[in-house]
């Protein structure tokens, strides 16, 4: 991104903007790290470089907390998981969180999975 230091925040693409808020967020050093969306409006490439810095930050004993809408193949590389819909649904692993049950009560619905899976 060294390149872009010159570049005013909005005129980089949404993937270049999240790793300009990723590096903002490294360079405070804190224990807990709280992002809101960070995988919108990126490509592949991109999101792959923010889970691999999730892994290390994890791994360095650092609280990751990320608010993410999609219920697609990214949820699997979150440990655990908080569905809420206004109040707290449930908490936990991905199988006891994504039930049929959950969902019906978050969504108000069936809930398609991107695998094609229903819930």
């Amino acid at each position: 991104m060294a390149k872009y230091r010159d570049r005013p925040i909005g005129q980089l693409s949404g993937g270049q903007q999240q790793r300009v808020f990723l590096a903002r967020a490294l360079a405070q050093e804190p224990e807990i790290f709280c992002f809101d969306e960070p995988l919108a409006g990126i490509d592949q490439k991109t999101q792959e470089v923010i889970f691999e810095i999730f892994h290390e930050l994890v791994a360095a004993g650092k609280i990751v907390l990320v608010v993410n809408h999609d219920l697609g193949e990214t949820i699997a590389h979150f440990d655990d998981l908080l569905l809420l819909n206004q109040s707290l649904i449930a908490y936990g692993s991905r199988q006891q969180v994504l039930t049929q049950e959950n969902l019906y009560r978050a969504y108000g619905g069936r809930v398609m999975f991107s695998a094609g899976e229903a819930a």
